[in-house]
């Protein structure tokens, strides 16, 4: 094994160590809730999701209630999430296309995902990892960020940190080690002053000065 590889199982233990219920924060109850909740997430936080798409799921309950009602609706409906009127779009058309294409259910193949309206990959790997149980590694900025900041990545680009970590870690740890980067990032690394003196991680993390093999 790698240097590079045993040091990112060490950092994912500990991260299991610290974040052992990290998971999703969207609150979902089927698959179409939450690929439009993770649609919705986009320049987003989840916190402001979680507010508005209770109404939302209680009037929106199928695909075709979605592209059924007037776009006036849906925008005034997910206002509060931002970019409204471009997420309503596309989760009209997304939803649309299942009807069309699906069934009505949402795919589990990445290839089908990606082939709806809005959806790109972090979408499509949230979608599967939390709800097919398939191996996913969701890349958002937390990911991104605290994957660079940790030396597992050095890349901007989202699907090729996603690369990086996917040739680091065994695909079982996938899923589980995207929320618990995320965690870290909402609680102690913060994107504008990370708390590296309590943080746990700080002795291998190269950005706090303390990498060690």
């Amino acid at each position: 094994m790698s240097t590079s590889r045993a040091r990112a199982r060490r950092l994912a233990r500990r991260l299991s160590a610290l974040y052992p219920e990290a998971a999703c924060e969207l609150v979902h109850s089927s698959d179409l809730e939450l690929l439009v909740a993770t649609m919705l997430s986009a320049q987003c936080t989840d916190a402001m999701v979680n507010r508005v798409t209770p109404a939302l799921f209680r009037r929106f309950r199928r695909p075709s209630d979605y592209y059924g009602a007037p776009l006036e609706e849906l925008e005034l409906a997910i206002r509060p999430t931002g970019f409204y009127h471009t997420k309503a779009r596309h989760i009209r058309a997304a939803c649309q296309a299942l009807d069309e294409r699906y069934g009505g259910r949402v795919p589990s193949a990445m290839e089908e995902l990606l082939t709806l309206p809005g959806v790109a990959r972090k979408t499509a790997h949230c979608v599967r990892g939390n709800w097919f149980g398939l191996p996913a590694i969701t890349v958002d900025t937390h990911v991104g960020r605290l994957s660079r900041r940790l030396g597992l990545s050095a890349h901007q680009d989202p699907t090729r940190v996603e690369a990086d970590l996917r040739a680091l870690l065994p695909e079982a740890e996938w899923t589980a080690f995207s929320h618990r980067l995320i965690q870290h990032g909402r609680r102690v690394c913060h994107a504008r002053k990370p708390d590296c003196p309590r943080c746990p991680l700080a002795r291998t993390c190269p950005s706090a000065g303390g990498f060690r093999k």
